[in-house]
């Protein structure tokens, strides 16, 4: 039976997740939690090489469903061997994107619609997190905080696969039932930081956070 608290960070590219992982990272070691950060795709050995193929720009003839399988094998790799081991034994999780990310990317992004959930059925293992934070930006205010670095394969897309992803995360957000949380990240750091640390105060009944 799981222990611990699984936390997932979604977002487009650009939102801020990780400046907000760390944040939170700090906050719950400081009260005394043992906390687990990792990312998909990726997170082990094996998911890492996934990664490398996923997002590299010489890869644009991907299809769209050799996209959407090697996302689901990262994610059960992660799931086996990182994931449910630390809740296991009463670590909280936080990933850098989970299951909603294909949902959003593959499933409406590449309108590949029902076939993303069936597929990672088997990948999540029923593995699913207990809060959902949905960093809201536009695609456009993303982009323009990449900057001009060196963009991954997915980051090229153009600016209508990037809408219907927006979009997508619109929908999760209606139908998720409270899992996840809209978060307007177009807001100052520390009032992003303080509404999800009091939120997760909230889930994990713990004051000192």
């Amino acid at each position: 039976m799981k222990k611990g608290y699984f936390i997932s960070f979604e977002g487009m590219d650009g939102s801020g997740k990780s400046t907000q992982i760390e944040i939170l990272e700090r906050a719950l070691r400081d009260a005394g939690h043992q906390v687990v950060i990792t990312r998909e795709p990726g997170g082990t050995a094996i998911g890492e090489q996934i990664r490398d193929i996923l997002l590299k720009p010489e890869n644009d003839d991907m299809s769209d469903m050799t996209e959407a399988l090697l996302y689901a094998a990262s994610r059960a790799q992660h799931v086996k061997q990182v994931i449910k081991p630390a809740l296991e034994t009463g670590k909280t999780v936080i990933c850098d994107r989970f299951l909603d990310s294909s949902i959003a990317y593959q499933g409406y992004g590449r309108a590949l619609g029902d076939a993303i959930p069936e597929i990672n059925r088997y990948a999540v293992a029923d593995c699913l997190p207990d809060i959902t934070f949905l960093m809201k930006v536009s695609p456009e205010t993303g982009d323009e905080r990449i900057g001009s670095r060196e963009k991954d394969r997915i980051e090229l897309e153009t600016e209508e696969f990037r809408m219907r992803v927006y979009h997508g995360y619109e929908q999760l957000e209606i139908e998720a039932g409270g899992r996840i949380v809209g978060i307007d990240a177009s807001q100052d750091i520390e009032k992003i930081s303080q509404d999800i640390i009091s939120r997760i105060k909230a889930l994990l009944a713990d004051s000192d956070i």
